[in-house]
């Protein structure tokens, strides 16, 4: 068939969490601005944000022991379990503006309360999670998690983990009850469909093979259609690359300068995972550990109760696995393809410095069936493997950044990469990820359109009210955002 052309405003590449979310934010901004998003597989958030494809915790730094570190003298740095919850707050509200703006039509179908908890044993680590609830108790963010160290208490919160536990080890639980579990892949699919009511195009089955920026700063996309073989060229003014792992791939092909020196390192998922009625009645929290020496922060264990598609299941892990593919379903050759002169010296400085990160991800790749139950059993000592199931999760691309003292650096975070023009962004990087997509997609605004983001301010702060507050700062305000979100997201009650 002959090559097609076609124009718009803003494109999106990929349908997950992340287009979604810019998707609706710039459709309430700029109801008139054409938007096209490009889906190489044939869903919406079918890839890093399916629900089996990643941890569902609304992250708000309740649970996660790797974002408080132990520090000299016994304190504890509380600084990005702070910010985190700051973030997650943000997004709570856009959620609760997006349903009262019927954005979002079923609630519980994406949100549903479920307990966060920090779990530890050992007299070393209760004596840690003790002083880290101390070091939280005085922000308004966490005031309502409770230290749980007595027995009975804990069979109580948590009968299938107490199950023939031999409490004579010191144990301790910090317990958080407002937290959430999410499905990101049925929260995208709202919000994408609010958009293509609205007007957006989206075409799934079609993946971008190339960009190039044009002299006026306007990009040409080659697009293809993956089951018709049809091609055609896709003209934007501006261009979001949300496509999980493939976004180092495509902003390599953009030829920006600011993505020199960025490498990714694949990293798969793997979970037990159980719908046995007695065990998801008995267990009704998320339960995260202590992350394992040399495992990466995403690496920490967890126990959690989740929703999918309205049916309850439990999930353990994540037990790391490898493949050189940046997504679930991608490409062998995606590692391969990523390497350039710019990048080598930064994987290479990463695989001398994080000699106990590797020696951890072989370690578990060695792990047999029972080894995995065996590591279950240390949550859990009742689990039997006829319960459990393994399943693939999603692939993580490990960003790594360049570092003119070490080569390369690891990074853990979510990381924001654009034209130092505006006209096209792309983020890389995992956790926390969706949890965070309203803060960093306001991110995106700013420093894409900083030309119009000003007089967008209004319509933003309808939408999360608390923007440019520090809510830890602002009790009472936080209090009533807080009144607000839980009420309109129906997480006052299980």
């Amino acid at each position: 068939m002959s090559e097609l052309t076609r124009t718009a405003d803003v494109v999106l590449v990929g349908a997950g969490i992340m287009s979604a979310t810019l998707a609706a934010l710039l459709k309430k901004l700029e109801p008139d601005w054409s938007i096209t998003v490009i889906e190489r597989l044939d869903a919406v958030g079918a890839e890093s944000s399916s629900p089996w494809n990643n941890a569902g915790t609304g992250h708000a730094g309740l649970c996660e022991m790797n974002y408080t570190p132990a520090g000299p003298g016994g304190t504890i740095d509380v600084t990005k379990a702070v910010l985190i919850n700051e973030q997650f707050q943000v997004t709570r509200q856009f959620w609760a503006y997006a349903v009262e703006n019927g954005m979002l039509t079923d609630v519980r179908g994406v949100l549903n309360p479920v307990p966060h908890v920090s779990f530890v044993h050992g007299a070393d680590r209760v004596d840690y999670l003790r002083r880290r609830h101390d070091a939280l108790a005085g922000n308004p963010l966490f005031s309502g998690s409770e230290l749980i160290d007595d027995p009975d208490e804990f069979a109580r919160r948590l009968p299938f983990m107490a199950a023939k536990r031999d409490f004579s080890e010191p144990v301790a639980l910090n317990w958080a009850p407002d937290g959430t579990d999410v499905d990101f892949g049925a929260l995208s699919r709202q919000l994408i469909g609010y958009c293509v009511r609205n007007g957006t195009t989206a075409l799934f089955g079609h993946e971008v093979r190339d960009l190039r920026r044009q002299p006026e700063g306007s990009w040409i996309l080659t697009v293809g259609n993956r089951r018709s073989g049809q091609k055609y060229t896709l003209k934007a003014r501006f261009v979001f690359v949300g496509a999980g792992g493939d976004a180092l791939l495509l902003l390599q092909k953009s030829g920006i300068k600011e993505i020199r020196g960025f490498a990714g390192f694949p990293i798969g998922g793997r979970f037990l995972r159980s719908d046995n009625p007695a065990l998801t009645t008995a267990h009704r929290a998320k339960v995260y550990g202590v992350p394992s020496p040399g495992a990466p922060p995403l690496g920490a264990l967890h126990l959690d109760l989740r929703f999918v598609y309205g049916k309850p299941w439990l999930m353990f892990g994540p037990y790391p696995g490898w493949s050189p593919k940046f997504l679930k379903q991608g490409h062998f050759s995606d590692l391969a393809r990523s390497l350039r002169r710019d990048n080598l010296l930064s994987l290479l400085g990463v695989g001398v410095t994080e000699l106990t990160l590797l020696n951890y991800l072989i370690g578990q790749l060695r792990l047999s069936a029972p080894d995995r139950i065996g590591v279950l059993r240390e949550f859990a000592p009742s689990a039997t493997d006829s319960d459990w199931e393994l399943t693939l999760a999603g692939q993580r691309v490990q960003v790594i950044r360049r570092d003119k003292h070490k080569g390369g650096v690891v990074e853990f975070n979510t990381t924001l990469v654009g034209a130092a023009d505006g006209s096209i962004a792309g983020l890389l990087g995992g956790s926390p990820g969706a949890s965070t997509a309203v803060p960093i997609m306001f991110e995106v605004l700013q420093s894409c359109f900083g030309h119009r983001y000003q007089s967008w301010l209004p319509a933003l702060k309808e939408m999360v009210p608390s923007l440019g507050t520090n809510l830890s700062e602002e009790p009472a305000l936080y209090d009533e955002v807080r009144s607000w979100t839980t009420k309109v997201l129906q997480l006052d009650s299980p």
